[in-house]
């Protein structure tokens, strides 16, 4: 290892020593958050700077950088499944009645469809309003070869009535593994039948009642304080994640297509106030329900994963937002695959719309509205981790008759739209648990502005 890479992690160090010391000042969790993308940035834009973009010196560094990075993020992917799994029975085993549970996933289904259609007419609007056309776009060999990967991945992929049939589960344990790009809607589904069967016993026999919620509440309470030590390392793996991204982001890719990387911005941006507008509508306060989903908003950005973000957003709406836990449980979980605001609405909508012109195609009122059921029917069953508005262009532009070469073309700049588009899934599948328990008469409590208590905060003074 070079002097320099010694020196970078020596600095490294000192940050994550930095971020220590604001524990020790009992500091929200929310602003060692913030000061934890702030530092990553400046450190990752030094690297950049400094040595340049995949230098050997930043490689070395990052290498020990990424110790801290991957270790955090799979320590949050660790406990995905269990919690998905375990708070789903417990859900379901508190809800009075299970009609009720299904007018619940009916619910939150129904919404993320609609928010996505919201956020796919978005992605059509500012791609026209750009006029972003995808044949201004330069094929060089290696955008070339990576659209025949594409092409190969596509002719192996599912049809959509498959990605439906994915999603129910048949191996429990393959899907607690993760293996399928549908476990966690899977493992939710699972969880949920396990509840109803556990609800239909207590009901028959009061002793087993009385044992399946001890053993339930017992095993939430040890999976809720596991997940409350790993979100506590939050500042550093946001420092570190934070790192890695700025050091590694490709400037002459980025100004290259900075057209369609602002036209991007616009639309999430565009989609964001549009999820304050629902909030506002429910009667909650838009600047503090903001305030208190930043911690969640910053690992989904530097993280690109809305499925590891799943821990955090049951968290922060059960504790922070009071929102019900059933309706919490299915929001997060279904909200990671199912109707992605930004990956499986924005995305796609703007490449059909750049696509349509080189195929001779009109964009007009028919095009739009078969664009957005496709649309709508593709959302279901997009993996929640980095790549998966790439899953999504490929499950909709052949459905509409387009090649997916564009979708090669901007695999250069995905990183740094994707940051953005997953804090929008996950905003997303937040706003529909809100919304959710409004529709549905349950008492949310209004976030008040005046309220600067902080969960989190509270949590690691208890410990």
């Amino acid at each position: 290892m070079s002097m320099y890479a010694i020196i970078n992690l020596v600095l490294f160090t000192a940050l994550l020593s930095f971020l220590f010391q604001l524990t020790k000042l009992e500091m929200s969790l929310s602003r060692r958050v913030l000061a934890g993308l702030v530092a990553g940035s400046i450190f990752g834009f030094y690297l950049q700077l400094v040595f340049g973009y995949s230098s050997e010196v930043a490689t070395e560094t990052l290498e020990w950088t990424n110790v801290v990075a991957n270790s955090y993020v799979n320590l949050l992917r660790m406990i995905i499944t269990p919690l998905v799994l375990i708070t789903m029975v417990a859900s379901v085993l508190k809800v009075e009645e299970i009609k009720s549970l299904g007018k619940i996933g009916g619910s939150v289904v129904g919404l993320l469809i609609v928010t996505t259609m919201i956020a796919a007419l978005v992605g059509i609007a500012l791609a026209s309003a750009f006029g972003l056309n995808a044949g201004e776009l330069a094929s060089g060999a290696r955008e070339l070869a990576r659209a025949e990967v594409l092409e190969s991945r596509l002719a192996t992929d599912r049809s959509i009535s498959q990605l439906l049939v994915s999603a129910v589960p048949r191996n429990i344990f393959a899907d607690l593994s993760e293996a399928r790009a549908t476990s966690i809607i899977a493992v939710a589904l699972f969880g949920m039948l396990v509840g109803i069967a556990a609800l239909l016993v207590s009901e028959e026999n009061e002793s087993h009642a009385a044992r399946i919620k001890a053993f339930v509440d017992t095993t939430q309470a040890v999976i809720m304080r596991l997940v409350k030590l790993v979100i506590s390392l939050t500042p550093y793996g946001v420092l570190a994640l934070m790192t890695r991204v700025i050091a590694n982001s490709d400037g002459n890719a980025i100004v290259t297509l900075i057209g369609f990387v602002i036209a991007s911005y616009i639309a999430i941006a565009i989609m964001f106030v549009i999820h304050g507008i629902f909030i506002a509508m429910i009667g909650a306060n838009v600047k503090t329900y903001f305030q208190k989903v930043w911690p969640v908003l910053t690992f989904a950005f530097v993280t690109r994963s809305s499925a590891a973000t799943i821990p955090l957003t049951i968290r922060a709406q059960i504790e922070d937002l009071k929102v019900p836990a059933p309706i919490a449980n299915i929001s997060a979980s279904f909200g990671a695959t199912i109707g992605q605001n930004g990956c499986a609405g924005i995305y796609p909508a703007m490449l059909a719309v750049m696509v349509a012109p080189t195929m001779g195609v009109d964009i007009n009122i028919g095009f739009i509205m078969s664009l957005l059921l496709i649309i709508a029917i593709g959302s279901f069953g997009i993996a929640g981790v980095g790549g998966g508005a790439t899953n999504a262009a490929l499950v909709v532009l052949p459905a509409m008759g387009f090649p997916v070469t564009v979708a090669a073309l901007l695999i250069s700049i995905e990183p740094l739209i994707d940051m953005a588009r997953t804090a929008l899934n996950v905003n997303g599948a937040i706003t529909t648990g809100m919304v959710t328990t409004r529709i549905l008469g349950e008492n949310v409590e209004q976030v008040a502005p005046n309220d600067s208590s902080n969960i989190a905060q509270q949590n690691l003074q208890e410990n």
